[in-house]
C-alpha cells in the first residue's frame, strides 16, 4: 500500500489499514473500559500501566498494552505519541535510551541517542577567527546530530515487539492528522517558539495559519502525520530513506548543516547491556554510555550506602550535605571519563565498584564542603527539555524510556513539507580540544565531536528490583539534573519509605561540580537551614523546578502497580488497564 499524501483521504486510508490490522492482533479492549485518571493523579491497578508526559500518549500506550501488546510495543507507541503531542522534547527528530527488565529479571538496553555526522570534526564549533561560537554549537543546522529515535523503536520492536508495527504507529499518524486539543502549557510554549523562530516551516508547522494557538484550539499536523505514514508503512526505512530523508538532507544542504542521505541510511541503533549496582539490597538496573546517568548513580548510591541515610532527616542540612559532596564527586569522574564506548575506552566497572566508592568517601568531610576545582575540569549546561515515561505490562516486563531534541524544541527546525522539528544535540559534545573555562566550556578529550561519535547524555531511564521482583520504573528530563533526580525518587522510597506520591513529589536538590553551587527547588529547604549550608561552606540557591519523574512503584507482596505523573505538570498522565 502506497503512502496517501492527501489529507483527509490519508485519514481514510490509514484508518482502512488499522481496522484490517487490529483484526490480527488479539485484543483485550471488547467489553473493557480502560481506567484513565485526570491527568497528574496517581493510578493504582493489578495490571499494565503507562505514565508519561501527556495523558492522551499514555492511553495509546494503554490502548495497545489492553490490545495484547507487551511494555515494548506500549513503549513504542507511547514514544509515537509525544512526539505529536509533546513537541518540545517528543520526538522522531531526536534520540534517547530504553532499558527494558523482562519479567525472569534478565535485562537489556537500547541507545538510540544521536550520532555525529561524517563531516563533524572536534573544532567545527569555532568561526573563521578561532573563536568558539556557541550560535554555531547551539543554534544552528551545525548543532543537529543524525537522528536515532526511529531507528531505536524499530530495533525494539524487531527484537522484543510481539504486535504488528503499524498497531503502534498508527495512533500518532491519527493524532497528527485529525489533531488534539492543546493545553494551556503547549499554546504558551508554541506562541514563544512561532514569536521567535527564524524559520518559516516552523512557524507554519506551529502556528493557526500564522495566528498563534490558543488553549483549547485544535492543532493538527499534515506533514508530519505523512512523515509518520511512511514510517508505519516502511519502519525506519520509511524514515531513513526514501521522501522523509531527502527532505531532511535537503534543508541540512539549505542551512549549512552537515547532514547527509549517506548519514541517515548508515545509523543504526544498539542494544548494550546495562549499568547495574546494588543500594541496600535493591538491584539497580540504568543506562550505560554514552549516557552517563546510570555510572553516575550507582556511584553516587554506592557512596552514601555508607551513611545511615534514613536515620538522617529527609533534606535536613546535615542530609543535603551528603548527596551534595557524593554528586559533587560523581559528575567530576562524569566530566573526565564518559563519552561513546565505541569511540572512547570508558573504565565503566572501575567507576562503578564498591572500592572506588570508598575511596571518594573517605574524602567527604561531614562538616564541611570541598570546593570544586574550577581549574581542573569544567562543564558546559545540558539543557533540561526531555520527556521520560515509564512503563509495565500485565506479566511484569518493564520499560524505563527518555528520549529528547536537546533543548526545548530543538534547534526549533522543522523539515519543509515533513513536519518534524530537529534536535541540537551537538551541543553536548565539547567545545573544543583544551577549552575549558570558567564560564562553563569543557575541552576534555573523551567527548569531542568526531565522525559517527554518539554525544554524551544525562538521561537516566533506570529499574528497581529487589529478591527477584520488579520494584520501580523511574527516570525523568532535566539536563545534568538527571541523574540527581531519579536518585532521589529511588532513596526516597527505600531510606525514607515515602509514599510513591511523596517519593516522587518531595523536593529536589541538585549540584553537579561545576558551577559549584547546591540548587534546591522551593519549599526544600527553609532559610534557615540554607543558611547553615552556607555556614558549612556551601553556595545554595533556592527556587525553580527539578525534573518530571513520571514513575510507576510495584509492590512485590500483592502485584499492585500505582502509577505517579510527576505533579509539577498537571498534564501528565498515567493510564492502565
Amino acid at each position: 500500500m502506497k503512502p496517501v499524501s492527501s489529507h483527509r483521504p490519508f485519514a481514510s486510508a490509514c484508518r482502512l489499514l488499522l481496522a484490517v490490522l487490529v483484526l490480527s492482533v488479539p485484543t483485550q479492549l471488547a467489553g473493557q473500559q480502560l481506567r484513565v485518571p485526570a491527568p497528574a493523579t496517581p493510578l493504582e491497578t493489578v495490571g499494565g500501566m503507562v505514565v508519561s508526559e501527556h495523558h492522551v500518549a499514555s492511553r495509546v500506550g494503554a490502548e495497545v498494552l489492553a490490545a495484547g501488546g507487551n511494555a515494548v510495543d506500549a513503549a513504542i507507541a507511547t514514544g509515537f505519541a509525544l512526539a505529536v503531542t509533546h513537541p518540545s522534547a517528543g520526538n522522531i527528530g531526536g534520540g534517547g535510551f530504553m532499558v527494558i527488565r523482562f519479567p525472569d529479571g534478565s535485562t537489556t538496553a537500547l541507545d538510540f541517542r544521536e550520532k555525529a555526522p561524517l563531516r563533524a570534526f572536534p573544532q567545527m564549533w569555532l568561526d573563521e577567527d578561532g573563536e568558539y561560537s556557541s550560535r554555531r554549537h547551539h543554534d544552528s543546522h551545525l548543532a543537529v546530530g543524525v537522528p536515532g529515535t526511529v531507528a531505536g523503536f524499530d530495533k525494539a520492536h524487531l527484537l522484543y515487539g510481539r504486535v504488528n508495527w503499524e498497531r503502534l504507529v498508527y495512533p500518532a499518524v491519527a493524532l497528527a492528522d485529525d489533531g488534539f486539543e492543546v493545553h494551556e502549557g503547549l499554546a504558551r510554549g508554541l506562541r514563544s517558539l512561532v514569536e521567535r523562530t527564524p524559520y518559516e516551516a516552523t512557524r507554519e508547522a506551529f502556528s493557526n495559519g500564522g495566528v498563534p494557538y490558543e488553549a483549547g484550539d485544535t492543532i493538527r499536523q499534515p506533514d508530519l502525520a505523512s512523515t509518520l505514514n511512511r514510517i508505519m508503512l516502511g519502519r525506519a526505512e520509511g524514515f531513513y530513506r526514501g521522501r522523509t530523508a531527502e527532505l531532511l538532507a535537503a534543508e541540512m544542504e539549505r542551512g549549512g548543516g552537515m547532514i547527509t542521505l549517506e548519514d541517515l541510511a548508515r545509523y543504526r541503533a544498539r542494544e548494550r547491556a546495562p549499568i547495574t549496582g546494588s543500594y541496600r539490597g535493591y538491584d539497580i538496573i540504568s543506562m550505560p554510555p554514552p549516557s552517563s546517568g546510570g555510572v553516575a548513580m550507582v556511584t553516587m548510591l554506592n557512596m552514601l550506602e555508607g551513611y545511615e541515610m534514613g536515620e538522617i532527616e529527609h533534606n535536613s542540612p546535615e542530609y543535603v550535605h551528603l548527596l551534595a559532596e557524593a554528586m559533587r564527586r560523581a559528575y567530576a569522574d562524569r566530566a573526565r571519563f564518559l563519552a561513546d564506548p565505541d569511540r572512547v575506552d570508558v573504565p565503566v566497572h572501575a567507576l562503578t565498584a564498591k572500592a572506588r566508592a570508598d575511596s571518594l568517601r573517605a574524602t567527604i568531610d561531614p562538616a564541611r564542603a570541598t570546593p570544586s576545582d574550577l581549574d581542573e575540569v569544567a562543564q558546559w549546561p545540558e539543557s533540561p527539555e526531555t520527556t521520560h515515561y515509564s512503563v509495565v505490562d500485565e506479566d511484569g516486563m518493564a520499560v524505563s524510556v527518555t528520549y529528547t531534541l536537546e533543548q526545548g524544541y530543538g534547534s526549533e527546525i522543522v523539515v519543509p513539507g515533513a513536519g518534524f522539528l530537529l534536535n541540537n544535540e551537538m551541543g553536548d559534545f565539547n567545545a573544543a580540544p583544551g577549552m575549558t573555562t570558567e564560564g562553563g566550556l569543557i575541552g576534555t578529550t573523551p567527548n569531542l565531536a568526531r565522525p559517527e561519535q554518539r554525544m554524551l547524555s544525562s538521561m537516566t531511564p533506570s529499574i528497581v528490583a529487589r529478591d527477584g521482583e520488579l520494584v520501580a520504573v523511574v527516570g525523568s528530563p532535566g539536563g545534568r539534573t538527571i541523574i540527581n533526580t531519579v536518585m532521589q525518587v529511588i532513596l526516597n522510597r527505600i531510606d525514607h519509605d515515602m509514599s510513591p506520591l511523596d517519593a516522587v513529589g518531595a523536593p529536589r536538590l541538585h549540584h553537579q561540580w561545576f558551577p559549584d553551587r547546591i540548587s534546591i527547588e522551593a519549599a526544600g529547604v527553609s532559610e534557615a537551614e540554607a543558611e547553615r549550608l552556607r555556614a558549612m561552606g556551601h553556595t545554595v540557591r533556592v527556587g525553580g523546578r527539578q525534573g518530571l519523574a513520571h514513575s510507576i512503584f510495584i509492590d512485590p507482596a500483592t502485584g499492585r502497580r500505582v502509577g505517579v505523573p510527576d505533579p509539577r505538570n498537571s498534564n501528565a498522565g498515567a493510564a492502565g488497564h
